[in-house]
Formats: C-alpha cells, structure tokens, sequence
C-alpha cells in the first residue's frame, strides 16, 4: 500500500490523522525533527506526503520548496493558515493541494486517493522501460535496474536515448535521429551524432548497462 508521510508538530492531531489513514489501508511514516523534515520526508521514499505549515524551528513552505528541489513526491499541504497568501505561495512553491483545517477525514482521503492516481499517471507517462533500463522523462535520469545506479543525461542524450526507447526492438534511422535533434535547435551531422551516441554509451556505461545501443551498419540505431 502506498506511505503517506505525515510532517504535522501537534500530537494529537498528527495521532488522529495517522489512525484516519491505516483505517483505510495505508502504510504511514512522520517525523519530529522538523529543522529536518524535508530530509526526513525525502529519505523515507513517501508516495505523498501531507505537510502542515506551522512548524517549530522552520516553516512549512521552505519544507516544501527543499522536498519539491529533490523530489517529484505529491504533496497536499494540510494547515490552519488558510489565507489566499499562503495557499498560493504553497502551490507557486510545489505543493499539489491545499486543504484547511479543520478537515473531514473522508473528504481528505478522497484528495489523497485522487492525487495518488494521477501521480500514477503521470510517472506512467514519463517514464520508458525496456530491457533492464528505465528512463525518467521528466528528471532526464537513466536508471539500471540490475545496479539500481542512476545517471542524469544530457539535453541530447535524452533526447537519443527517448526517441530509440519508443522504438524499442526496430532500427531507427540515423536521419530521424538527426531531425529529433535538429528541432531542439542542437547542431547535428552525421559525425556529431556518432560523437553523441558514442558518449551516450559512455555515460549508459557508468550505471552498468553495456552494448544496450546497437549500431546497424548503413541503417541507424536499435535498443
């Protein structure tokens, strides 16, 4: 089941919320060392994360900007400062919801559900998969799955990578690799792409993954 990851200093409120939560089936994580609560949030690995802004030692919404700068977890802000300020400045700074206290349960589970799939969605969207290799649109990271090593690529590397990943298992030609990267106003002719594809399997290379990119001599490019 999803973790839900409760950020909330009043006790009982945070007691109440987590009991809400398991009720419904979900795993649930809180801190209370909330000079570090965007640490703590990032290194439990949350599915989301409810976050209040009334904190002791720091301030909700730099805990929200610190989590939203290393990771792309949902985050519904759930607070008694219910002023349009606030709400704004939370979403400007990357919250995904804004619910003020006090709250019903169920109408919080409901948001928690709805955000929760359409998260789902989303990775679906922008994430490939194929043969032990998963590529993060969005973050443009590359990840091994027999290593568990990540990489971030770079602008034309993505772009290479993406467009043989949606091709997986056909030849792309070496002229619509080109004509990807001539419309990110990169400057692209035969030899720069070799150059390109050869640092790409140098960085795959990196995380592990070996003779992932296969050359067809004459033709283009497989994964």
């Amino acid at each position: 089941m999803p973790l839900i990851y409760v950020i909330e200093d009043d006790a009982a409120i945070r007691n109440e919320l987590i009991q809400a939560l398991k009720l419904v089936g979900f795993n649930t994580a809180f801190c209370t060392d909330f000079a570090n609560a965007a640490t703590r949030a990032i290194e439990a690995a949350p599915d989301l994360v409810l976050l209040d802004l009334t904190l002791p030692q720091t301030d909700g919404q730099f805990v929200c900007r610190e989590i939203r700068a290393a990771s792309q977890v949902p985050i519904i802000v759930l607070t008694s400062r219910a002023t349009e300020v606030d709400e704004v400045m939370s979403m400007t700074l990357g919250a995904d919801d804004f619910v003020t206290k006090p709250y019903r349960s169920r109408v919080l589970v409901a948001r928690i559900q709805a955000l929760l799939r359409r998260a789902a969605g989303q990775t679906e969207r922008n994430v490939l998969t194929h043969n032990g290799l998963s590529l993060d649109l969005s973050r443009s990271i590359a990840t091994s799955k027999a290593t568990g090593k990540s990489i971030e690529l770079t602008k034309n590397e993505l772009r290479i990578l993406a467009l043989l990943m949606s091709r997986a298992g056909r030849i792309v030609p070496r002229a619509d690799i080109m004509q990807d990267l001539w419309e990110s106003e990169a400057f692209i002719d035969d030899n720069t792409l070799t150059v390109n594809i050869n640092r790409l399997r140098g960085t795959l290379e990196k995380i592990g993954v070996t003779h992932y990119l296969v050359t067809h001599r004459g033709q283009g490019y497989s994964v």
